[in-house]
């Protein structure tokens, strides 16, 4: 391992004062970021340990949830107000990880977490522009069945790996980030960018900045939500599909809905087109179908991951049906 410098600094001042500086990089559990140290893909000069920074998970005047960046997920996943309220999200993060990893990782290592592509982890056989810009990526035409289906580009077809951030899309979480000169708060769905010509520029953050928190904003239809995860083991494996939905019913038919993929994009995938065809549209399995279907319809496949696109129109109009049925 190259050597380093670490620093585990007391408030969010000092880290930011730390995080100016050139090849810092902040630390919180560790479960990616040591990783790809390891692998040499990753070589900051300067660890910055936030993970004493606030964790607490609070109530907000307006009814929902503050979680501290330093939360660790097992903590959010067994919180009372986040399993009665928001239960696709506690969901998710089970579903994320093993428990020592849950029990390691924090909420603002999740979201900044990196993708598990294995041409990006083969820096010494293979071609990645997320790891060396303008080299090439070797998955367009590799092996690509993990591959993404959305938001791809002839630069990048890299899936992000999360499963807790699919669920914070779809529950309009908001990130609240801190720099020198202030603080800022950015939508979860606009955190990440899509790969473009620049794969390497993961998220809108500049440099220095610190994400300190994640608002949940009060969302009653949340309190009837789930997270399916479809792998291709059990226990411990990326998402092949995964689907974050919330619904509200009335009357027969969808007064609200949320809804969001994992597995078949290059950033957690909110699906608004399918959630527009679907409000004030009865709530039946053929109008599910078709609004999957409809969000679908730009997709990019492979050539070994065109399954993806029908798995996930099936396995999204299985959870809006669960929903639906009570």
């Amino acid at each position: 391992m190259i050597p380093f410098t670490y620093a585990r600094p007391t408030n969010a001042e000092d880290a930011l004062r730390q995080g100016a500086a050139a090849g810092a990089r902040y630390l919180g559990g560790g479960t990616n970021l040591v990783d790809l140290m390891r692998q040499t893909i990753e070589q900051p000069g300067l660890l910055i340990d936030v993970t004493g920074l606030p964790g607490a998970i609070e109530e907000t005047p307006d009814g929902g949830l503050l979680i501290g960046a330093a939360a660790r997920n097992t903590a959010v996943a067994e919180h009372r107000a986040v399993r009665a309220r928001y239960p696709m999200l506690a969901r998710a993060i089970v579903a994320g990880a093993s428990g020592q990893i849950r029990n390691m990782a924090t909420v603002g290592g999740n979201l900044l977490q990196r993708t598990r592509c294995l041409y990006f982890y083969d820096h010494a056989g293979s071609r990645c522009n997320k790891r060396v810009p303008g080299q090439g990526c070797d998955a367009i035409e590799g092996f690509n069945r993990s591959h993404a289906i959305l938001g791809t580009s002839p630069a990048c077809v890299a899936t992000h790996p999360s499963d807790m951030c699919v669920a914070l899309a779809a529950l309009d979480a908001v990130v609240h980030i801190r720099s020198s000169g202030g603080g800022r708060t950015v939508p979860l769905t606009d955190l990440h960018r899509l790969p473009g010509d620049h794969p390497e520029i993961e998220t809108v953050l500049e440099p220095g900045e610190l994400v300190t928190g994640i608002a949940l904003p009060a969302l009653p239809l949340a309190a009837r939500s789930a997270y399916r995860k479809v792998r291709d083991r059990a226990s411990y494996a990326f998402a092949l599909v995964s689907v974050a939905a919330a619904l509200e019913v009335e009357g027969g038919t969808v007064r609200d809905v949320r809804l969001a993929l994992g597995g078949v994009a290059t950033k957690p995938w909110r699906a608004w087109r399918a959630e527009e065809a679907l409000r004030s549209r009865p709530a039946t399995a053929e109008n599910f179908r078709a609004a999957a279907e409809a969000e679908f319809a730009e997709a990019r496949p492979l050539r070994d991951n065109g399954f993806k696109a029908a798995l996930a129109v099936r396995t999204t109009t299985a959870v809006l049906e669960e929903l639906a049925g009570g």
